[in-house]
């Protein structure tokens, strides 16, 4: 059975009123008359206990309110005697000039300001724990501040008003100043006393009276200040100086800002500097004379340009101004560059054959005119040079960019549009790009490591990147290479296929087809004359001894076509003789002989001695006229010998000519001398010519590497190749897209022949007129886009 108990209830008691006898206005005079010594600094003789006891009586009593006002009272007394006899009698007197003098001032108010808030909140900390229970009990009943909270109340009432505030944001701005013209200063009384503002607060959301009152003091003085340092730095020193003195002004207000302002000041305080010391300045800076950016760059001043950047960077105009400075300062170089290879057309040496190739000694007839064939070919050495020249340039400025500017990617672009521009407006720019690969990969490369190698390749290919005419290099490119493999030129194999690769990297493998295909010619060839050499060890050979490789129309470049020469009988043997075994193991195939692109070597007796001499294939039919000559005969050009019998072009019998008797191998005598070839003029053989090499090359003079005429030519069938790729490309796109607008249509075919050539709109546009009437597109109702007919 369960039994409930009932639970018994404790009684609480009341506390016992041990002061109910006790006036609460005694309590308050005991307790205030300890407050007071506590503001005296005599605390350590007063009991805390006491203290505490009197102030929680008097709030148990409901006389809170007595003794929280009272205390306030007796504060803020407190404070304006502090204020009066420490604060007052430091303010600055003014009117001395000298900044140690304002600095000394500043110093005392500050350390002052500091002293009375050490006092004040070293006796609110006492008070404090004295008044905890009415902090507990009665503030928060009456919703009134802590005594903690309204002693900094007090303070910000009694102290930080004017004109105690307006003297102290005054030192402060006097000592800033101060500093900022070299003198040196008390940081750590500024320091104080801005910690004392930033721990005041002035409304509830939390700002403080550093936010309110000094900041915009410092920042509105600084302004003004940054404001006359940039036009005074600007008119006094120069770009590498200026960037100097805003650096250091920056590196120095940061510090400033974190060791004795306040960090929450240092990203306004640069926004004032970058606004006045750099935004409005960046042109002016970097296009100073004798001292702006290209100043930097020429002297390869690495640091300055670092700054340089660094500063430019922090502002939003900096690097969009440092891109275009730089685009300027490469067009301005690159247009130097350009004009130097600019040089009138002169005669000069087939870029194939050796230099010195024409007797220099020899003056030329003609009043007041002088025609330059002496050593070195004049276009071959001004492709050189530009060549070079662009790739010194591109070395400079990709150093610049590496060291200087951090690798910046928007730099970099603004450095190869830069490139792009100049290279393009020099309309060589292809023949002088290949003309350069076509001297390393023929002689440049010798003595040259792999590693050596591949590095100038790989700068030819930096420059060939920015060609825009990629078609006209290819062009150009493809007959640089045929008379190397034709020649043996190359001193590299490797090289030729490394370069050969790269070129199929930049820009596709239909680029390098071709090329590959001739590469693939001389394996077979090569194949083909060891096959026709055990074929003669069988059957009766020749006379003449010949070397042939079998080129594929298609790959080869096909522009020595119409050359013809009348061959002796002798080499007509020869020629037969490959061609009946070449015919019988390749049915279907005919052979046309490119007399134009042979070399031969024939020994030839003179009265010293025998030499051997290594001649173009026309030059030896010309020298085999001479055999059975006697040396006091003569053949004359146009009236029967040498015209007839050879039955060559007269631009190619004079080239020879002029190559065997009027350069500086002089084989054949010319009559009468001079260093042009005329039809009247006729030619004997020079028996007492003498040479103390056993074998001597015998180059070739060609009338430059393309004369004007030439070069439109060479402009004409580029510009026709580009009509078949450019309908070929429409062709392609449409016969995928089946329709499509005008507009995108453009835009398309620009894209794709991008890697080999900039189209014009309006060349795309006839050749889609060409199509429409060919009936390989249609024209829609529209009227602005077009179908594709199958």
């Amino acid at each position: 059975m369960a039994t409930a108990r009932r639970q018994a209830k404790t009684k609480i008691k009341p506390p016992r009123k041990h002061v109910s006898d006790v006036s609460m206005d005694e309590t308050w005079s005991k307790l205030q008359a300890n407050i007071r010594e506590i503001h005296n600094h005599n605390a350590s003789s007063l009991s805390f206990e006491e203290n505490h006891r009197f102030a929680y009586n008097m709030v148990l009593y409901k006389q809170g309110g007595v003794l929280y006002h009272g205390v306030c009272k007796l504060v803020a007394d407190n404070v304006d005697r502090l204020a009066k006899n420490d604060i007052t009698p430091t303010f600055p007197s003014g009117g001395d000039d000298d900044p140690t003098q304002q600095s000394q001032a500043g110093e005392l108010l500050l350390k002052a300001l500091r002293r009375v808030w050490d006092d004040h909140t070293g006796n609110m900390s006492k008070l404090r724990d004295i008044l905890k229970y009415m902090d507990r009990v009665y503030t928060k009943a009456n919703q009134v501040p802590e005594i903690w909270d309204a002693g900094l109340e007090i303070f910000l009432e009694h102290i930080i008003r004017a004109p105690i505030r307006d003297h102290v944001v005054s030192a402060i701005l006097s000592l800033l100043q101060i500093e900022r013209d070299g003198y040196v200063i008390n940081r750590s009384a500024v320091k104080e006393c801005v910690d004392v503002f930033l721990q005041l607060r002035v409304d509830r959301e939390g700002k403080t009276v550093y936010k309110r009152d000094l900041e915009p003091a410092v920042l509105q003085a600084s302004e003004t200040f940054y404001v006359g340092e940039g036009k005074r730095l600007l008119e006094s020193c120069d770009a590498t100086e200026y960037l100097r003195r805003v650096e250091a002004r920056i590196n120095s207000e940061q510090e400033r800002a974190h060791h004795y302002l306040s960090s929450q000041t240092a990203s306004p305080l640069r926004k004032i500097l970058e606004n006045h010391l750099l935004t409005p300045h960046l042109s002016s800076v970097i296009n100073m004379p004798n001292s702006g950016l290209d100043i930097m760059i020429d002297l390869d001043k690495v640091e300055d340009l670092n700054r340089l950047y660094r500063l430019f960077m922090m502002v939003p105009a900096g690097i969009p101004t440092l891109k275009k400075s730089l685009k300027e300062s490469i067009l301005r170089r690159g247009k130097d560059v350009n004009q130097a290879s600019t040089n009138s057309e002169t005669t000069q040496v087939d870029p194939d054959d050796d230099p010195d190739v024409v007797d220099s000694s020899s003056k030329p007839k003609g009043k007041g005119k002088t025609r330059a064939i002496g050593p070195g070919t004049q276009t071959l050495s001004l492709a050189l040079k530009w060549v070079q020249d662009v790739l010194d340039l591109k070395d400079k400025f990709d150093q610049v960019w590496k060291r200087a500017f951090d690798s910046n990617r928007d730099v970099e672009t603004s450095l190869n549009e830069a490139f792009e521009d100049f290279i393009n407006l020099n309309d060589k720019a292809p023949e002088y790009i290949s003309l350069f690969i076509d001297e390393n990969l023929k002689k440049g490369l010798k003595g040259k490591t792999d590693i050596e190698v591949d590095n100038v390749l790989d700068k030819t290919i930096t420059v060939f990147r920015f060609v825009a005419e990629k078609d006209a290099f290819e062009r150009y490119y493809k007959n640089h290479l045929a008379k190397r493999l034709l020649l043996g030129r190359s001193v590299s194999d490797d090289a030729e296929r490394g370069m050969l690769a790269k070129l199929k990297v930049e820009c596709g493998f239909q680029f390098t087809q071709k090329l590959e295909g001739m590469f693939h010619d001389m394996k077979l060839s090569t194949d083909a004359m060891q096959a026709y050499r055990k074929h003669l060890e069988n059957t009766s050979a020749p006379d003449i001894e010949i070397s042939v490789t079998v080129m594929t129309s298609t790959f080869w470049p096909m522009s020595h076509s119409n050359a013809s020469c009348t061959l002796p009988e002798s080499l007509i043997r020869s020629c037969k003789s490959f061609e009946q075994f070449y015919l019988n193991r390749h049915s279907g195939r005919r052979l046309t002989w490119q007399l134009s692109l042979g070399n031969a070597d024939v020994r030839v007796q003179f009265k010293a001695k025998k030499n051997d001499l290594n001649v173009s294939t026309f030059a030896l039919v010309i020298l085999l006229l001479f055999e059975d000559l006697p040396d006091d005969e003569f053949l004359t050009y146009e009236a029967s010998e040498l015209k007839t019998a050879t039955a060559m072009p007269d631009v190619d019998l004079q080239r020879h000519l002029q190559s065997l008797a009027c350069a500086k191998y002089k084989i054949l005598k010319k009559h009468p001398p001079g260093r042009d070839v005329n039809p009247s003029d006729s030619f004997s053989f020079n028996s007492d010519f003498t040479c103390p090499m056993q074998k001597i090359k015998i180059s070739t003079v060609s009338a430059k590497v393309e004369t004007s005429e030439e070069r439109k030519e060479t402009r004409d069938r580029i510009e026709e190749e580009r009509h078949h790729q450019t309908e070929a490309c429409i062709v392609r796109i449409m016969k995928d897209r089946k329709n499509m607008t005008h507009n995108d249509l453009v835009n398309e075919v620009t894209r794709q022949l991008a890697t080999r050539f900039q189209p014009n709109p309006q060349s795309i546009k006839k050749r889609i007129e060409g199509l429409i009437d060919r009936e390989y597109l249609e024209r829609c109702e529209d009227r602005k886009s077009y179908n594709y007919l199958a």
